[in-house]
């Protein structure tokens, strides 16, 4: 019997995709991938397989498109079609999964969730760079840097939190955010890591303070708190990798 296979891909390198995701993948007749899977992820997929991208475009209107792809969804399962829907890091943070399993849900459709590495963990652990650590942090908050209007985070509660925060699409953002972090309370001085383009060869980390950060290009993730300041005890430079420092 047919079904729908909602698989989280990770944040980039094909080496991080899971042996599930791997082998639904190969098994595949359709699949519906999203805009930030990586190219050489979508390699694997058999070339006998429909490839549809539904990623969403800058300026495009979120709840429309996903309302194509609940269609999508529901058009090549009513055909007896094996779908993947292919979303980058995993399908339940910050991707909408969590709506396109109601919709299927609320269609009869059979679906199976295959959980990806979020690139909120994966990315910042890929690099070295340790979210929690008994002598700096021993809390973790992630949240996103765009939201729907209305819905944006309680930011004096994220200036008060004292362990690490990490930030999902907030690359256009987090010089604004930065400002009303430090308004709110949150030292101008707490190190601040971004990383562009994680886990690929584009790869880039800048390292600065939240006086000093400006916007970036996207995709990035955004590291806030003392686990940064390991960086400066050179627990990443082993790997080869280019730091850039943001300074006044």
């Amino acid at each position: 019997m047919n079904r729908v296979y909602l698989v989280g891909a990770g944040p980039g390198d094909p080496e991080l995709i899971s042996v599930k995701a791997l082998k639904i993948l190969r098994n595949a007749e359709v699949v519906l991938y999203d805009r930030l899977v990586d190219r050489r992820i979508l390699r694997l997929i058999p070339k006998k397989a429909k490839k549809i991208s539904v990623g969403k475009s800058k300026g495009e209107d979120s709840d429309e498109k996903q309302r194509e792809i609940h269609e999508l969804i529901l058009e090549y399962y009513s055909k007896g079609k094996n779908v993947v829907r292919l979303k980058g890091g995993d399908p339940f943070i910050f991707g909408r999964g969590g709506e396109e399993v109601e919709f299927m849900k609320s269609k009869g459709i059979r679906y199976t969730v295959v959980p990806g590495i979020t690139s909120a963990l994966g990315i910042p652990t890929n690099i070295g760079l340790p979210l929690t650590h008994r002598n700096y942090s021993s809390s973790l908050m992630i949240i996103p840097g765009h939201l729907k209007k209305g819905k944006e985070p309680n930011w004096k509660v994220v200036a008060d939190f004292d362990g690490t925060i990490v930030i999902l699409m907030g690359a256009s953002k987090i010089g604004e955010i930065s400002k009303k972090l430090i308004e709110l309370g949150k030292d101008s001085s707490t190190p601040v890591c971004v990383i562009i383009n994680g886990t690929t060869k584009r790869e880039r980390i800048i390292v600065s303070t939240l006086r000093d950060i400006k916007n970036v290009e996207s995709p990035a993730v955004i590291v806030i708190g003392k686990v940064v300041s390991l960086i400066e005890k050179n627990i990443i430079t082993e790997a080869g990798r280019k730091i850039r420092r943001v300074e006044h």
